[in-house]
């Protein structure tokens, strides 16, 4: 009867003092919470523009080298919490101040001779990552090359792109993203490559598209409609691919104008009219494909 006696005795002293923990851990829970500093993404319009003082907002625990790479890390943090799957860890080590060792950042001396290391540039080609692409990325104002090809981000290309003021390459192909064309990219002075290639893009293609300075442009697959623009023949690109989309109309008049066109795909459109005669001027074309397209 003693021994039963103390057993019950034991296990009471062992739920009173599991209860004890428990509830002195809720309290410490509630307590941290209490104290969190809440993240400068929170407030942030998704998908929208930065705000203009974005970069003074919240707190950092970490020193960099520079307030560059202090900022290209607030944007990369964004965007690793903008992603939801990562199945070959990609992302892995995008942790602590050291964003020039994050896997697929690059980083080079700044541009404008300030001799500053910033981030240049991010490959996350054929990462099968899912996620979107958060606002902050606008702060990566130093890239050059962004190139996110043959993975499952989705959404639509945030407006605050059109910041990124040093960018020559912008591969976002294969992917899910959708809405009309991004237009953010048409600010983008300098760049060169576009493709966008295997998303759902739909709608018509801005005109001030063939008024970049682009060596190749890729918008084949997608839902992009109405007719393509006059403008065309402003383009500078010597390659573009209009293939698999729903255009309609004529080839534009102008493309006799492109005087650097070496390759144009139109397959499997719904084009119509007779071929324009400015074809005959285009010299340098070495690939034409109007299959399929033509009615």
């Amino acid at each position: 009867m003693a021994k039963m006696k103390a057993l019950g005795c034991f296990l009471l002293i062992t739920l009173l003092f599991s209860s004890f923990v428990s509830t002195f851990a809720l309290i410490n829970v509630k307590a941290l919470a209490s104290f969190t500093v809440q993240s400068p993404f929170q407030s942030l319009p998704e998908n929208g523009d930065l705000p203009k003082d974005f970069e003074d907002k919240g707190e950092v625990k970490y020193t960099f080298e520079n307030k560059r790479l202090k900022t290209a890390y607030i944007a990369l943090q964004a965007w690793k919490k903008a992603i939801y799957s990562d199945p070959q860890n990609f992302t892995g080590n995008w942790d602590g101040p050291d964003v020039c060792a994050y896997n697929g950042v690059f980083c080079a001396p700044a541009l404008d001779g300030s001799h500053m290391t910033v981030v240049a540039g991010i490959d996350l080609n054929h990462g099968d990552i899912a996620g979107y692409l958060p606002v902050e990325l606008g702060l990566l104002s130093d890239i050059a090359l962004l190139h996110i090809n043959s993975n499952r981000f989705c959404g639509v290309v945030p407006k605050s792109f059109s910041k990124l003021r040093l960018l020559h390459e912008l591969d976002i192909s294969n992917n899910r993203f959708v809405g009309p064309f991004p237009k953010s990219v048409l600010s983008i002075p300098d760049l060169k490559y576009l493709d966008i290639r295997f998303n759902d893009f739909e709608g018509e293609l801005p005109s001030e598209l063939f008024d970049m300075k682009l060596d190749a442009l890729f918008l084949n697959n997608n839902r992009f409609s109405s007719s393509i623009p006059e403008t065309l023949g402003n383009s500078t690109a010597s390659i573009i691919l209009f293939a698999n989309n729903k255009f309609s109309g004529c080839i534009p008049s102008s493309i006799g104008k492109m005087s650097n066109l070496q390759e144009v795909i139109f397959l499997n459109n719904d084009l119509s009219g007779c071929l324009p005669p400015g074809l005959g001027f285009l010299g340098n074309v070495s690939v034409m494909d109007i299959s399929e397209t033509i009615s």
